[in-house]
């Protein structure tokens, strides 16, 4: 058979399949198991060896290092995980994903998969039309598999016959006898592999195939899968190259952890895979350096010893690795904090895990309002012009901040909603896109307040020291219940309670009918200053609808009603 210009179409068109199958079984086991990866997640420690066990469990569950690197960046943001345990799962995910090279070895190579695919998408395709999302995951997860396989058995089926086809490797040929350039040449033949097709997995799936027909040697297939390690971290820094400082450093970590890994290994390459043919051809009857068969199990366990080995060298580094990479990507000092930290970089996973990252990136939302809240408690303390202006303008920056939040959030919402969701997760959608409207409606009460205040203050006009007290007295309210409301965005959602919500919510509403009683009495003493006192009573009732937007925060959390919770109260 002559290999054209349409066999190459049927090359990548079975890549392309073999991928999307793995893709769809990805998504599938993270839409299973979703709860679960944040609950391993949060269950870290500082335990760096503990940190390794949980990145390879993670990936080993999901089958995607890079679900497993985008979850560990938000919890790194989050301050749930530092920088030094990120690296830690890092280092795990890494051996983690070589389960992928066993499955393809031992069920693509040795067992006929393909014949029993479309038996499996039988058994699928039924629960995708169950009204429950777990069966449809479930689905999804079993079709992916099946056609994760049957794009794998195309695979084989495309690389050409190398006996009828010589010419094909020609000009392979004359890079393969080079000695240590040859192994080189092959480890960034197999990086620029893996940047191409987008999957450390798929170059995987490639190489495998390839050694198996007799394309390369073992040697050489060992140098490619090394150059694969490389490249799936380039991969994950050109998506870091739009996020965040946090991204940035979790991917610079990930790549000094793969190259130094690939330095040491070259160097030990011919003694390694020495050992590995010996053990094989003790063991299992066959050496991948003369038996092409043999090659698939070769490079899986050439493939897992290397990480193996590679993160108990460096796992004692950690602490080095994070401060280089800290170095290599400094914080470009207070408007790092502005930017959306969860969302935004590049890498869109499934719907259930981006909801991680919104809920994180809403919990940064209530604290930037927070902020703008102590700005303008500042601002009526003050009493120098420099000092009033220069509050206003943050508080103008920061207005503007939680205009592109709330914008940014919703448009990430809704990209999430048109995933397949459950129940659970349609809801949580909601409660989020009601909370980032709630944040922004107090940035833009809090900046109205502040430009009636600029115009108080054109006006030299002061408070008096009475209204300067209800105002301060108001705004301590208001913080404690922008406590609460941080609080509670940083938990579980499904542990929060209103209960400590609405005990601050009531504080600020008796404060606000008493500075309403007291303005009141100064009208009627006829004591009323026209100008102070009617910003002052815009100030204060601005401030109880703060109040009240804060207080539709946690209802949005809990699902919970202020009238529901009284009922409640009045009934016990």
């Amino acid at each position: 058979m002559e290999f054209g210009f349409f066999e190459l179409l049927n090359l990548f068109g079975a890549l392309g399949f073999f991928i999307y199958g793995m893709k769809v079984m990805s998504e599938g086991i993270q839409k299973v198991a979703g709860t679960k990866m944040r609950q391993i997640l949060r269950s870290m420690t500082s335990n760096r060896f503990k940190g390794v066990l949980t990145g390879f469990a993670l990936t080993a569950l999901v089958q995607s290092s890079s679900a497993t690197t985008v979850l560990v960046v938000s919890f790194v943001n989050a301050g749930l995980l530092s920088l030094i345990e990120s690296i830690g799962v890092i280092m795990g995910a890494n051996i983690g994903t070589t389960i992928t090279a066993w499955l393809i070895s031992i069920i693509g190579f040795k067992v006929k998969i393909a014949n029993y695919a479309l038996p499996i998408i039988a058994v699928g395709f039924p629960l995708m039309f169950l009204s429950k999302s777990k069966a449809k995951s479930w689905a999804e997860v079993l079709i992916g598999f099946a056609l994760l396989f049957i794009g794998l058995s195309y695979l084989k089926d495309a690389v050409p016959d190398l006996r009828a086809n010589p010419e094909i490797l020609e000009f392979l040929s004359q890079y393969a006898d080079l000695g240590f350039i040859s192994t080189l040449i092959f480890v960034l033949i197999g990086t620029v592999l893996t940047v191409v097709v987008q999957s450390s997995s798929a170059a995987m799936a490639l190489t495998l195939v390839m050694a198996n027909n007799g394309w390369i040697p073992f040697e050489l297939a060992a140098a490619m899968v090394l150059g694969e390690n490389i490249g799936t971290t380039i991969t994950a820094n050109l998506a870091a190259l739009i996020a965040n400082v946090h991204a940035k450093r979790a991917a610079a970590a990930h790549f000094i952890f793969n190259v130094f890994g690939v330095l040491w290994i070259i160097i030990a390459m011919p003694l390694f895979l020495t050992v590995i043919g010996d053990y094989m051809t003790t063991n299992m009857g066959g050496s991948p350096f003369t038996d092409p068969e043999q090659i698939p199990i070769g490079l899986s366990i050439f493939h897992t010893s290397f990480n193996i080995i590679n993160t108990l060298l460096l796992v004692g580094f950690v602490g080095f690795i994070g401060k280089t990479v800290i170095r290599m990507v400094p914080s470009k000092g207070d408007d790092e904090e502005f930017h959306l930290e969860y969302i935004g970089t590049g890498m869109m996973q499934t719907a259930e895990l981006s909801l991680e990252e919104a809920a994180k990136e809403t919990a940064k939302f209530g604290e930037i309002t927070a902020r703008m809240s102590e700005f303008l408690r500042e601002l009526i303390l003050v009493d120098t012009p420099k000092k009033q202006r220069k509050l206003l303008k943050k508080i103008k920056k920061y207005e503007e901040i939680t205009d592109r939040i709330d914008d940014e959030l919703a448009k990430y919402l809704m990209r999430v909603s048109e995933g397949a969701l459950s129940d659970e997760s349609t809801r949580r959608v909601s409660g989020l896109l009601s909370i980032s409207n709630d944040l922004e409606s107090i940035g833009d009460i809090i900046y109205q307040m502040s430009r009636d205040l600029e115009k108080f203050f054109e006006g030299d006009i002061i408070f008096n020291s009475e209204q300067k007290e209800g105002m301060v007295a108001i705004l301590d309210a208001i913080d404690e219940a922008f406590a609460v409301m941080n609080t509670n965005l940083s938990s579980k959602f499904s542990d929060v309670t209103i209960a400590e919500a609405y005990e601050k919510e009531i504080v600020i509403n008796k404060t606000k009918k008493k500075l309403q009683k007291k303005h009141a009495k100064r009208i009627e003493a006829k004591v009323y200053n026209i100008n102070s006192d009617t910003i002052y009573k815009d100030l204060f009732y601005a401030s109880e609808k703060v109040g009240d937007h804060i207080i539709n925060v946690t209802e949005a959390i809990t699902g919970e009603k202020e009238k529901e919770f009284e009922e409640e109260g009045s009934a016990s």
